[in-house]
């Protein structure tokens, strides 16, 4: 549960924020916060005496992540400045991006699949469309 307010607050913060403030600010005042965070969590872990292993692979993913979710904020500061209805783009980008996702996970991690699912992803597509078209 706090997750989710975690992020409806992301959401809610960037469409307060768009068009207050320059694009490059957002995501410059947006990426200090995450690497202030990510630094204390290193030192935290340190202190407490962790092992850090670094694979390629996982360098590779975790830039990935910060790529990703930089150009998400990005899009959503563009979006939100010209006057988009959060109403409508959180629904659309965050519902849209997890069926992707979860697409991804059937076809690239063979996850597995069941009827069940395929419903739940009907009706979650259904209710993107519901939202986006009103």
């Amino acid at each position: 549960m706090k997750l989710l307010a975690a992020l409806a607050s992301a959401d809610i913060c960037i469409k307060f924020a768009a068009g207050k403030l320059n694009n490059s600010l957002g995501l410059l005042f947006y990426g200090a916060c995450t690497f202030l965070t990510g630094l204390t969590w290193v030192l935290l872990d340190y202190l407490k005496g962790a092992t850090f292993q670094v694979e390629l692979r996982g360098l590779l993913a975790a830039i990935g992540v910060g790529v990703s979710f930089s150009l998400v904020t990005v899009g959503l500061y563009i979006t939100f400045r010209a006057g988009a209805p959060i109403s409508l783009v959180s629904p659309f980008v965050r519902l849209g991006g997890l069926l992707v996702a979860s697409l991804v996970g059937l076809t690239l991690f063979q996850e597995a699949f069941s009827w069940r699912y395929a419903i739940g992803m009907v009706l979650s597509m259904t209710g993107v469309y519901l939202i986006v078209t009103r």
